[in-house]
């Protein structure tokens, strides 16, 4: 359930009252390091082992604590459990970060865009500039459960997101209409229309003519809804029960490059726009206010994605000002200031981000952390937490314009690891849920497996190829 602690009736306050109690605890100084201290502390819980199974003798303990001692230590039941708690298996395989490979998982003659594993890590979905969607059966080997040939795209698939039964998965494109695929059917080559239907959602409202793409796409928890940014500056809702667009909110000043919900209530929605703003919206107090509950302030320039912790409270964002940055909602404000580094001539597409804008910093600047290294040019590059079962969300990691992937300690900010093979840039990467297992999916074509300790095969070299024979800058990236 959602944590933000504002009581359902006090959505018939105005803004700036429900704001400021938002917000009370993000003040510069002690409300920020208490917040600090919180994630790191809550960190801690989920990874750190029973105090007798770490010590080197009674009353002190040693971190990262060896494993064969817990190994021993859960033997001999000197916890007094007889088994390892969760706490206790985060911190043995937070140790065995995902960095040995990469192994070739498929190699393809288009741009990988997105990829994600399903929530319990058996099926992994990919999708291509050139019109295709791959789901794959992990546990059988990688084999490939669903060969997907896209219906009317345009330019590239933008998202997909898979239903929480792994039925069903839906693909967004630059169009309003969002395409849904039976995925849980026998056929294995899909092709839109043809040996399957592609049900089309349209996302535009009865009265709107106008033209727009859909940049992100989620199911929630329950799987009745979705939810979508778009390029005309809107979140969408839509209701798959009733076949219908159930909420449209003008969200932002430009595109929604990203948008999610941030627990599984579905109350609360995160989204995050090229106007640079994180927003965090209320579904319970939006039809009264009709205004978000409150606005991230912190990055220079556009957010690219946003990806929830979970629990309706923290959540990460990558920029364009190459950062990611860690939220606390309950520092959110009513009052957005934008910033922006005041060169309107600057394009992350195409252009690389100015020396003289790495060190700026928003003078209103609300997030807990901000986590650099990496690169955010090109494309709308994702970040994610760590998985929950594994790890703890003691990490986070990320895409690179660069073409390698970034992990980082989530409370100490350094940078643990860095993933190279890639040729081109790398969109996005997911962690599988329960193994030391990554996979990074680039525009070079390549899906390539990341883990520890290995399979035993050698690992495989970088690409010979380029795309079309070589590098173009200054086509249209996004």
């Amino acid at each position: 359930m959602s944590q933000l602690n504002k009581d359902i009736s006090d959505c018939m306050n105005d803004g700036s009252g429900s704001s400021n109690e938002s917000s009370a605890s993000g003040k510069d100084g002690e409300g920020t390091s208490y917040l600090v201290h919180e994630v790191a502390q809550m960190t801690k819980l989920r990874s750190s082992p029973h105090e007798n199974l770490s010590g080197v003798f009674p009353g002190r303990m040693k971190l990262p604590a060896s494993t064969l001692r817990m190994l021993v230590g859960r033997e001999c039941n000197y916890s007094g459990r007889g088994k390892f708690s969760a706490a206790d298996g985060c911190h043995v395989l937070s140790r065995y970060l995902p960095t040995k490979g990469p192994w070739i998982v498929d190699r393809m003659g288009s741009r990988a865009y997105v990829s994600q594993f399903s929530d319990d890590g058996s099926l992994f979905v990919a999708g291509f500039q050139g019109s295709h969607i791959r789901i794959y059966d992990v546990e059988k080997d990688w084999k490939i459960k669903k060969d997907i040939s896209a219906r009317n795209l345009r330019w590239t698939i933008t998202d997909t997101s898979l239903s929480p039964d792994r039925q069903y998965l839906v693909y967004a494109s630059m169009s309003p209409i969002i395409h849904i695929v039976n995925a849980g059917s026998a056929t294995t080559e899909s092709v839109a229309n043809v040996t399957e239907v592609h049900y089309g959602l349209n996302f535009s409202s009865d009265n709107d003519g106008d033209e727009f793409g859909i940049f992100s796409i989620k199911f929630s928890t329950d799987g009745r809804e979705l939810v979508s940014g778009t390029s005309d500056s809107s979140i969408c809702v839509y209701d798959l029960g009733a076949d219908k667009l159930s909420l449209r909110i003008p969200a932002h000043l430009s595109d929604v490059n990203t948008v999610c919900f941030a627990d599984e209530s579905g109350h609360l929605i995160y989204s995050g726009s090229d106007d640079s703003f994180c927003k965090v919206w209320d579904r319970r107090c939006f039809v009264s206010k009709g205004q978000p509950a409150g606005i991230l302030m912190g990055h220079l320039e556009g957010i690219t994605f946003i990806n929830s912790r979970g629990d309706g409270r923290y959540l990460i964002s990558n920029g364009k000002d190459q950062t990611t940055k860690l939220w606390d909602i309950r520092k959110m404000s009513s009052n957005a200031v934008n910033m922006g580094l005041g060169d309107d001539e600057w394009d992350y597409r195409w252009m690389d981000y100015p020396k003289y804008a790495r060190n700026l910093r928003h003078s209103h600047d609300q997030s807990l952390a901000t986590y650099q290294g990496h690169s955010v040019l090109r494309t709308l590059v994702r970040c994610y937490f760590s998985p929950s079962y594994s790890t703890g969300q003691k990490y986070i990691y990320t895409g690179s314009s660069d073409a390698s992937v970034y992990i980082y300690d989530l409370v100490s900010g350094e940078q643990v690891a860095k993933l190279d093979h890639h040729e081109a840039p790398v969109r996005d990467c997911s962690w599988h849920p329960m193994y030391p297992m990554l996979i990074s999916s680039s525009w070079d074509g390549d899906i390539v497996k990341w883990e520890f300790p290995g399979n035993g095969q050698p690992p495989a070299p970088p690409p010979t190829r380029r795309l079309g024979g070589s590098r173009i800058r200054g086509l249209y990236y996004m």
